[in-house]
């Protein structure tokens, strides 16, 4: 491509909205231009990106034996309330009426309508197992979009489902496209991991998210540093180790005047803040919780609400926690007498679920129900009026440095972007759409279900997250707009710009001829300006044709990633051994 009939807008401007170095990038690079809120046009340069990885998901999902189809994005509201979603997707989901005032909705994601068609194609355990795929554009409408294309409103997906005659038969299509993805993100270039994780509003047994690793990312992975175990942080179970040690100290009540929190009071007590324990105080049901958390550790919330009863939980409030407590928030604690768990005839009226971790606790800390005090010395069974053990559940976040789950080396934590996420949904859509086909005895079978889901648009941004400089974009070979830039030199100087325009023009031709995506910056720049652009958009390869080079019979080769150029043969084969081709 000449870049003289080329739309490439760059800037040396950062936007001022653009909080994220792929955003910035995109914008400044001419990649995209925003529409309105979380809407982008994908630009020239751009889509080139886009269809580079576009067509790598799609080789590796044929290749996986998926068929592509390509459903509607606008879907009628009967399908989404046969499935239960139409009120769970809540705000998120567009809503819309035709002229009829028929309700519609732009598809966030296509479950329902696969399960639709199957439906009225599939009757038979012949046809099945059979693996759908789509590149198709949906829509959720997000509170706050930002980030650019990382977290827009509209945004590219490739989507795929998978239907089979028994469980068996779903995991192992699941293995099937869990590889294929594995290899797609391997072809684009970018570092990443497998990862456990929660199914969300999806639903579903077993889900696992592919995560491009970058500060900039939203999710935060536990991963071990010498296993093979890797888990969203909401996903990552908890395995406590030891046993309960024997009490050795009394249990007595202190004064912590204006000491609200763990850290106030540890500091205070001159203790380690790993000896407190806090008490979250939350509503569930009508039901009044106590959650016991270790004073350094964080609440997981995924993991609470599926405590059975916690489903639907939320936070207690002042007024809540003094009719149940009598006492205010900063100073509550499961210090409760038998009496006051059981007013009433409904039975204990406070609830406790304690952490693992707490479960194994001895002479801890924690609120003494009673303003301006804590104790001291505290010991399940002894103190407290609970059973022994305790009701317990892993509800706390993974840190860093916990055992690895998997019992091979110690958590480390990483940012992370989900480019990918893999679902076996069992028969929770197929089942609740009517979904059946006959097995071999001519019996009526529920198939079971699977889903894979690539952001396309996201996974563009998310390479930048990863592969950046001060310069630019740091694209890998497969994605990039263009694979390798030719960089002539004083076409504008009369004695030798005939000799390189001639050069130039001879490696551009050989290497089009040679398959390569080359562009040409023939728009009579200065070095200083087509060295910004080619680095600012990311190109891998730059090759500078000058007078000084073709005086010994050398072009200029740089790597995007290298510090220094370097001098190679003035050859068309030289420079496609540098390519790699």
């Amino acid at each position: 491509m000449r870049l003289s009939r080329f739309p490439l807008n760059t800037s040396k401007e950062t936007p001022a909205d653009a909080a994220i170095v792929s955003h910035q990038l995109m914008l400044r690079g001419g990649f995209i231009r925003q529409l309105g809120s979380g809407l982008y046009t994908w630009m020239p340069i751009g889509l080139r990106v886009l269809h580079k990885i576009e067509a790598i998901v799609r080789e590796e999902m044929n290749r996986a034996g998926a068929m592509e189809v390509l459903m509607p994005s606008i879907h009628p509201k009967e399908l989404w309330e046969a499935s239960g979603r139409w009120q769970v997707m809540g705000d998120e989901m567009l809503r819309l009426k035709d002229r009829h005032k028929n309700e519609f909705c732009y598809g966030p994601t296509h479950e329902e309508v696969i399960t639709f068609h199957v439906r009225q194609d599939i009757r038979s355990y012949r046809q099945l197992p059979v693996t759908y795929y789509q590149i198709q554009t949906k829509f959720r409408d997000e509170r706050r979009p930002r980030f650019g294309v990382m977290r827009a409103r509209e945004f590219i997906m490739k989507d795929a489902y998978s239907f089979h005659m028994n469980v068996e038969s779903l995991a192992a299509e699941y293995e099937n496209m869990r590889a294929a993805y594995s290899k797609i993100f391997t072809r684009i270039g970018v570092d990443f991991r497998v990862v456990k994780a929660d199914s969300g509003n999806i639903g579903g047994a077993r889900s696992e998210e592919f995560h491009i690793l970058a500060q900039a990312g939203e999710d935060l992975l536990a991963v071990s540093d010498s296993g093979s175990y890797a888990a969203n942080v909401e996903a990552a179970e908890i395995q406590p180790v030891g046993e309960r040690a024997e009490p050795t100290q009394e249990m007595r009540e202190v004064q912590t005047p204006g000491k609200t929190t763990c850290e106030e009071v540890a500091q205070f007590l001159n203790v380690d803040i790993r000896s407190t324990v806090k008490s979250l105080a939350v509503m569930a049901d009508e039901k009044f919780f106590l959650l016991l958390l270790r004073g350094d550790r964080e609440a997981n919330e995924v993991k609470i609400r599926k405590v059975d009863g916690l489903a639907n939980y939320r936070m207690a409030t002042e007024e809540e926690i003094n009719h149940y407590l009598r006492c205010r928030p900063g100073y509550i604690g499961p210090l409760l007498m038998k009496e006051e768990l059981e007013r009433g005839l409904g039975g204990p009226i406070v609830n406790v679920i304690a952490d693992l971790e707490v479960g194994k606790m001895s002479d801890f800390v924690c609120g003494a129900n009673k303003v301006g005090f804590h104790r001291q010395g505290v010991n399940w069974g002894r103190d407290l009026r609970w059973p022994n053990p305790p009701p317990v559940a892993d509800i706390r976040m993974i840190a860093e440095g916990d055992p690895s789950p998997d019992g091979n080396g110690t958590i480390k934590l990483y940012r992370g972007i989900e480019g990918g996420h893999v679902f076996q949904l069992g028969t929770k859509y197929t089942k609740a759409m009517g979904l059946t086909v006959l097995d071999e005895n001519q019996q009526p079978v529920t198939p079971e279900m699977g889903c894979y889901g690539i952001g396309v648009t996201r996974m563009a941004a998310a390479v930048i997250e990863q592969r950046n400089d001060a310069n630019g974009i740091l694209w890998p070979d497969a994605i990039a707009p263009f694979r390798v830039i030719i960089c002539p030199l004083g076409l504008d100087k009369t004695d030798t710009a005939a000799a390189v325009k001639a050069a130039a023009e001879t490696l551009y031709a050989e290497l089009l001829a040679a398959g390569i995506d080359v562009a040409f910056d023939d728009r009579g720049q200065r070095p200083g300006a087509m060295f910004a652009d080619a680095d600012l958009i990311g190109i891998p390869h730059r090759i500078v044709v000058g007078a000084k080079g073709l005086a010994t019979e050398q072009f200029e080769y740089k790597h995007r990633a290298a510090t220094a150029a370097e001098m190679i043969p003035a050859t068309t084969a030289a420079v496609l051994e540098k390519l790699g081709v």
